[in-house]
């Protein structure tokens, strides 16, 4: 969005005719390097989860999923992958592996099929194509207890979302409009608290949880982080942008706080609610520590801790981990590009009159 934004200015800045500046090119220079690191990954990681598992090993590693190409060949009961084979004569030709022993090689001519050939095997070159594995997707959907993992992360997300809401605008409420002893006192805790790591508080909230009972419920997930201090400073800064004189003619129609709140501060307070919002659903949805924690059943998994099951001691299952990996990124994709424009609309206006 910033780099279509940016490019927009750029060509209406410069005339048709005119040619190039030097900052023009440094410009799209830099933004070509800057789009190049944001979304290299994600396509990386897109192609990656379409490539077979050995494609996923080779190296020199390739960027589009290229597989090996196998022929029939008459007497063969199975198909066999091609190779490009350098003969002794220093032609080139396309020949089928029938096996390998050791650094020997035994091909045959799919065209004449009656008679081998033995080769040094780095004589030889696969013949690949482009090729899509889709069972990459579709083998962990049948296999994979995907839809329960799917309606355990919802669950997660949407209700989180709704008590984080709900809990750090209360609090930003009470920050923002009133006046009360203490009160810079407890706005410096609250942002003092952005520097504690979740790892300092783990094992306590773990003891609190595992005291009220609730591991191995998605509860366990949902509770500890209903209120976030990025949130309550988030809205506090909005809040404290809107009018109080509106606030004080609620106040003087015999309005409770609750009716102010609900009814006056929320409604107007709605741009910062959304970017909220969005944060909280990006964070549930991506939260793999602490879940990881308190969740050991398989029926209570959300789908970051589902997509550990891929990896074993011995084994990682790659082709399913990043199939499964794209699937999960669709959700949090979908709600950011829809929503967006929130995002820069009420971080631009939070904090301004």
């Amino acid at each position: 969005m910033v780099a279509t934004r940016a490019l927009r200015f750029l060509a209406r800045r410069r005339n048709p005719g005119q040619p190039l500046h030097w900052t023009d090119i440094a410009s799209y220079l830099y933004l070509a390097i800057g789009t190049l690191l944001m979304f290299g990954p994600v396509l990386w990681l897109l192609l990656s989860s379409f490539k077979t598992p050995a494609g996923l090993l080779e190296f020199p590693p390739t960027l589009l999923p290229l597989s090996q190409v196998e022929v029939t060949v008459p007497g063969q009961p199975n198909p066999l992958p091609l190779f490009k084979v350098t003969l002794p004569d220093g032609s080139v030709k396309e020949m089928a592996q029938i096996r390998r022993v050791g650094l020997q090689a035994q091909m045959v001519d799919p065209a004449d099929p009656g008679q081998t050939v033995r080769v040094p095997v780095d004589r030889r070159e696969p013949v690949r194509a482009f090729s899509l594995a889709i069972s990459n997707y579709i083998e962990p959907l049948r296999q994979f207890d995907f839809m329960r993992f799917l309606g355990n992360s919802v669950f997660v997300t949407v209700v989180a979302t709704l008590i984080t809401l709900l809990i750090n605008s209360m609090a930003a409420y009470a920050l923002s409009l009133y006046e009360f002893r203490g009160k810079g006192l407890a706005v410096l805790a609250v942002i003092g608290t952005l520097m504690i790591p979740i790892t300092i508080v783990l094992v306590p909230v773990y003891l609190v949880i595992t005291k009220l009972g609730l591991v191995n419920s998605l509860w366990a997930v949902i509770l500890p982080g209903a209120a976030t201090p990025t949130g309550v400073f988030l809205l506090r800064q909005y809040m404290l942008t809107l009018p109080r004189d509106l606030v004080e003619a609620a106040r003087m129609d015999k309005a409770s706080e609750w009716q102010i709140y609900w009814r006056i501060v929320m409604p107007l307070t709605a741009p910062a609610l959304a970017v909220l919002g969005i944060f909280s659903v990006m964070w549930r949805w991506n939260e793999f520590l602490w879940p990881l924690a308190v969740l050991t059943k398989t029926e209570s998994y959300t789908l970051q801790i589902g997509l550990n099951a891929f990896q074993g001691e011995l084994q990682t299952q790659w082709h399913y981990l990043l199939a499964m990996t794209v699937v999960t990124l669709l959700p949090v994709a979908l709600v950011f590009v829809f929503l967006q424009r929130f995002i820069t609309t009420g971080i631009g206006s939070t904090g301004m009159k």
